[in-house]
C-alpha cells in the first residue's frame, strides 16, 4: 500500500476515497471500507483512504488513541487499501476552512466519495455531507454500524478499555485489540521470583487496559523469523512494590532469551482479573502461577 501525507504527493489519476480517523479501524470503519472497495472495483480506480494523524479527537478532546500511525496503516493494507493519505492533524489544518479541505479533495480527482453519515469537516465542523457533492456527483454515506443494538465507535471501544473489558473491545473491532512497543530494560523483580517479563514501551497516549491478561505476543527476530509466543500480560501501577507510573509487562511462557530492543506485537485475549495490592513477594508469586493456569486454559485453542 502507498502512503502520502499530501494529496498533491499522489500520481494525478482518478480515485475512489474514503474519509475518516479510522481510529482502531473497527467493525464500521471497515463496513466503510468495503463500499470503498465495491466503488473501487466498479469505477476500476485507485482505492484511496483520506485519514488524520493524530485522529481528530486526540487533538481536540485529549483522548487516547486505539491505533498508532504505523498500525492503522497495517491495518488498512490488510483490507486491501491501495493508498492512504495520512495528513498531519495539526490545530493549524483544524483550523482550515471547509472550502480548503474541498480543494484537497479536488486534487483526488474522486470518481466517489464515502463517508459516516454524520461527517464534518473544516473549521468549527462547517462543512458537511452537501458540500461533498461539489466535488463529485456521487456521495456515498453510511449511517452508525451497531451490533447487537450497540453502536460501534472508537468512543465506546475506549470506554471498554478504560474498564479493562477487552471482550467488549474486541467484539466492535471485529479481532484482538494489541498494542505494538519496543522490549525496554526493567528493573528485573519478575525474575528474581521466578517470573520474567518483557517491558514493552508503546507510544505516549496509546489506549491499554488495565489489569491482567491471556495475551499472544508477535516477535520478528529478522525478516524472515516471526514467532508466536502465548503468555500474560500486566498493565498497571504494580502496587504491590508502591510502582508510580503505569507499566506494560508481558510474560512469555516457555520462552528463554533476551527480546531488549526488539519489536514486539502483544494482542489481548481476555482479561484474568484486575491490579491487586499483595502482602509480600510469595503471595504475588502464587497468585502469578495461578494467572499463568488460567491465561494457559483460556488459550488453548488459540494457535
Amino acid at each position: 500500500m502507498k502512503t502520502y501525507v499530501s494529496p498533491t504527493q499522489r500520481p494525478d489519476t482518478d480515485t475512489v476515497v474514503a474519509i475518516g480517523s479510522f481510529d482502531g479501524v473497527h467493525l464500521g470503519h471497515q463496513a466503510l471500507l468495503a463500499q470503498l472497495k465495491a466503488k473501487g472495483r466498479q469505477h476500476r480506480v485507485p482505492t484511496v483512504v483520506y485519514t488524520f494523524d493524530p485522529p481528530t479527537r486526540v487533538l481536540m478532546q485529549g483522548v487516547e488513541f486505539l491505533s498508532t500511525l504505523p498500525e492503522k496503516l497495517e491495518l488498512l493494507a490488510r483490507y486491501g487499501i491501495d493508498e492512504t493519505i495520512a495528513v498531519p492533524f495539526t490545530p493549524e489544518f483544524a483550523a482550515r476552512p471547509k472550502d480548503a479541505f474541498l480543494g484537497d479533495l479536488r486534487a483526488l480527482h474522486p470518481r466517489a466519495l464515502v463517508v459516516g453519515e454524520d461527517f464534518h469537516f473544516g473549521q468549527g465542523r462547517a462543512g458537511g455531507v452537501a458540500d461533498l457533492r461539489e466535488v463529485t456527483r456521487e456521495v456515498v454515506t453510511l449511517p452508525m454500524h451497531q451490533l447487537g443494538g450497540e453502536d460501534i465507535k472508537s468512543t465506546r471501544i475506549r470506554e471498554y478499555l478504560k474498564a479493562g473489558d477487552v471482550d467488549g473491545a474486541n467484539r466492535l473491532l471485529g479481532r484482538h485489540y494489541d498494542a505494538q512497543g519496543v522490549v525496554v530494560g526493567g528493573d528485573q523483580l519478575g525474575r528474581t521470583i521466578g517470573w520474567p517479563t518483557a517491558n514493552i514501551r508503546v507510544p505516549e497516549g496509546k489506549a491499554l487496559p488495565l489489569g491482567v491478561f491471556a495475551i499472544v505476543a508477535i516477535t520478528e527476530r529478522g525478516p524472515h523469523h516471526r514467532q508466536r509466543h502465548h503468555g500474560m500480560a500486566n498493565v498497571g501501577f504494580r502496587p504491590t512494590v508502591n510502582g508510580r507510573e503505569r507499566r506494560f509487562e508481558v510474560h512469555l511462557f516457555d520462552f528463554d532469551g533476551d527480546l531488549y530492543g526488539e519489536e514486539m506485537d502483544v494482542k489481548f485475549f481476555t482479561r484474568l482479573r484486575g491490579e491487586q495490592k499483595f502482602s509480600g513477594l510469595d503471595e504475588l508469586k502464587a497468585q502469578l502461577a495461578r494467572d499463568a493456569e488460567a491465561a494457559r486454559e483460556a488459550l488453548r485453542e488459540v494457535g
